[in-house]
């Protein structure tokens, strides 16, 4: 590839992982936000699908906090190999918790959509230092 080739393509990549970073923050923040709206439906899948059942309405406001914090320093782009990792490991879990309901695939098609999640997720890990589009960590 030339160097102008490469060039050009450096604003495309950084827009292309500012994207994925926004989307899977979209998605991570909307499971943040339900331990504190709905702690009984984050009860609910932490029983299901880590086998850790009943856990309360206050340890789902600590967990709200911490992944809180950990959503927005990803966003941002802070410490992006603690942050983005600590998201794909998180996101991993919660992908590869969830193999049962690909045996039914048909009747759980919406658990489908983790997998390009995750695979945003590894290529934001990935590309962590080429992701600089309104961070802080550049």
């Amino acid at each position: 590839m030339s160097e102008q080739n490469l060039r050009s393509l450096q604003p495309r990549l950084q827009w292309s992982l500012l994207s994925l970073r926004l989307g899977v923050f979209i998605v991570m923040l909307m499971w943040t936000l339900d331990k504190f709206v709905n702690p009984a439906h984050s009860a609910a899948v932490f029983g299901k699908f880590y086998a850790l059942p009943g856990l309360t309405a206050d340890i789902f406001t600590v967990l709200g906090v911490l992944q809180l914090i950990l959503v927005l320093a990803f966003v941002v782009g802070f410490k992006k190999r603690i942050t983005y990792g600590i998201i794909l490991l998180m996101h991993s879990g919660s992908t590869f918790s969830s193999y049962a309901q690909y045996l039914d695939g048909f009747n759980n098609l919406l658990f489908f959509a983790a997998w390009p999640m995750l695979a945003a997720c590894l290529a934001l890990y990935l590309l962590r230092d080429a992701d600089t589009k309104f961070t802080l960590g550049k």
